[in-house]
C-alpha cells in the first residue's frame, strides 16, 4: 500500500513526496481513511508510529476546497515542542496548498502571535494554557472550527491540563469532527472521550510498550558513578544522535556541562529554559549541531529526529508509561534503536515492572574496563543524596 491508494489532493501528495512519506505505518493506514469520511476517531499507538500525519493529512484535505484565513482546525498539545513539530508538519505538508498553520504557546509574545492570526491562520496548534489565553482576549475565533484534535491526550492528563481542555472545549458550541490520540488510555481519558466524541471509530496499533526496534539493555551501578560510566559508554558506542534522559532540571544541565567538558557537542533541554534556549537546543539537536541532547521528560514526546540512535535513562524514569515515550525517540517508523538505562539499587522494582511490560528478562551489561569499585568523593556524596529526592520537569 502507499499513498497515493488515499487519493490525496495533488498539492497535499508534492507534501508526501517531499518529506520522503512513501508506505503509511499501521495508524496511517488505519485511521486516514475513516478520518476522510468524517469520522471521529480514537487512535492508540506507541509513540514514533507516525500519529502526527495520521491526522494532518486528512485535515488538509478537507481543509482544502473551502475558505481561508478563518481557524478551521485546532490540535490541542501538551509541550511547546510537540506544538512546534505538529506546526511543522503541516506547513511541510501542505506547503503547496496555501493552507496556514500557526503554533501558539506560552513563553513567547503573545502580540506576535496575534499579529500572525489577524494576518490569517487556517489551522492552529497549541498548548492548553496559551489557548485559554488567546481564547479569553477574542483572539482565537473558533466560530468556524470543523475539526478538533486532542494530541497526546495521556501525557496532556499527566500534565495537570484536563481543566484547561474542558475550559477549551467549553468554547467550541459549533459541531465538529473531533480525533483524540494517545499512547495509553487511562480512566480519565476514557470518560472524557464519552463525554465529547461522537460514535467513534476505534483505532489501536499494538499495545502500550516500547517499539520493537528498540534494543533493552541494563547497565548497573552506584548513584556516583553514573556520569562516569556514561561518559565511558558515549566512549565504547558508536552512535549517531544520543539523548539523554534525567530526573531533574539540575542534573540535565550538570550532566550536560560535565559531558561539554569531556569534549562532547552536548546541550541540555529542561522546563526552566527560556523559550529561545529550548528552541535553539532542539534545533542544534536536529540539525547536527549537538550530538548529544540531555533532557528532563520534557523530550520524551515532541522531538521527532530520526536518526537518534540511543536513548539513555541516566536515572531511571518513574512508570512504564514514561519509559514508553522515552524510548520511543528511537527505533523510529521502523528504523532501529538501543536504549541503555542506567540502574541502581534502588531501581530493582521498576526493573521488574519493565520486565514484565516486554514479557523478557532485560540484559544486564558491564563494562571491562570500568572501575565500579571507586569511592564517592565527600562533597559528590552529599550532593548526590540530596538530588535523589528532587522530582521535576
Amino acid at each position: 500500500m502507499s499513498f497515493e491508494t488515499f487519493n490525496f489532493d495533488p498539492s497535499i501528495m508534492a507534501g508526501v513526496r517531499a518529506l520522503g512519506y512513501i508506505t503509511p505505518t499501521p495508524i496511517q493506514d488505519k485511521s486516514i481513511p475513516p478520518i476522510m469520511q468524517g469520522r471521529d476517531i480514537i487512535g492508540i499507538a506507541q509513540t514514533g508510529t507516525g500519529k502526527t500525519a495520521a491526522f494532518v493529512l486528512p485535515i488538509l484535505q478537507r481543509l482544502l476546497p473551502g475558505p481561508r484565513g478563518r481557524v478551521r482546525a485546532l490540535i490541542v498539545s501538551p509541550t511547546r515542542e510537540l506544538a512546534e513539530q505538529i506546526g511543522e508538519a503541516i506547513n511541510d505538508l501542505g506547503e503547496q496548498t496555501g493552507l496556514q498553520g500557526l503554533a501558539i504557546y506560552g513563553g513567547v509574545s503573545m502580540e506576535q502571535q496575534v499579529r500572525k492570526l489577524r494576518s490569517g491562520v487556517d489551522i492552529v496548534v497549541g498548548c492548553p494554557g496559551r489557548l485559554l489565553d488567546h481564547l479569553w482576549k477574542g483572539t482565537v475565533d473558533l466560530s468556524h472550527l470543523e475539526v478538533l484534535v486532542i494530541d497526546e491526550a495521556d501525557r496532556m492528563f499527566d500534565m495537570g491540563f484536563l481543566p484547561s481542555v474542558r475550559g477549551i472545549l467549553e468554547c467550541i458550541l459549533n459541531r465538529r469532527q473531533t480525533l483524540l490520540f494517545s499512547a495509553t488510555m487511562p480512566g480519565d481519558i476514557r470518560r472524557l472521550v464519552q463525554e465529547i466524541l461522537h460514535d467513534p471509530v476505534t483505532v489501536q496499533i499494538g499495545r502500550s510498550a516500547p517499539a520493537t526496534t528498540v534494543s533493552h539493555s541494563l547497565y548497573p551501578v552506584k548513584q556516583h558513578l553514573k556520569t562516569a560510566l556514561l561518559k565511558e559508554l558515549l566512549n565504547k558506542t558508536r552512535t549517531e544522535s544520543v539523548l539523554i534522559f534525567t530526573r531533574t532540571k539540575h542534573r540535565a544541565d550538570r550532566v550536560a556541562q560535565q559531558l561539554i567538558r569531556a569534549g562532547y557537542r552536548a546541550t541540555a533541554l529542561q522546563g526552566n529554559m527560556p523559550q529561545y534556549q529550548r528552541n535553539a537546543a532542539l534545533a542544534g539537536f536536529r540539525d547536527g549541531s549537538y550530538k548529544i541532547l540531555v533532557a528532563t521528560d520534557i523530550a520524551a514526546r515532541g522531538i521527532d529526529v530520526l536518526e537518534i540512535s540511543h536513548v539513555v535513562n541516566y536515572d531511571m524514569p518513574d512508570s512504564t508509561d514514561a519509559y514508553t515515550h522515552r524510548i520511543g525517540r528511537t527505533g523510529r517508523v521502523g528504523k532501529a534503536g538501543d536504549a541503555f538505562t542506567l540502574v541502581t539499587g534502588e531501581d530493582t522494582a521498576m526493573v521488574r515492572s519493565l520486565e514484565r511490560l516486554l514479557d523478557r528478562p532485560l540484559e544486564h551489561r558491564t563494562l571491562k574496563s570500568f572501575d565500579y569499585t571507586k569511592s564517592a568523593p565527600a562533597r559528590e556524596y552529599i550532593r548526590t543524596t540530596r538530588q535523589l529526592g528532587r522530582r521535576a520537569v
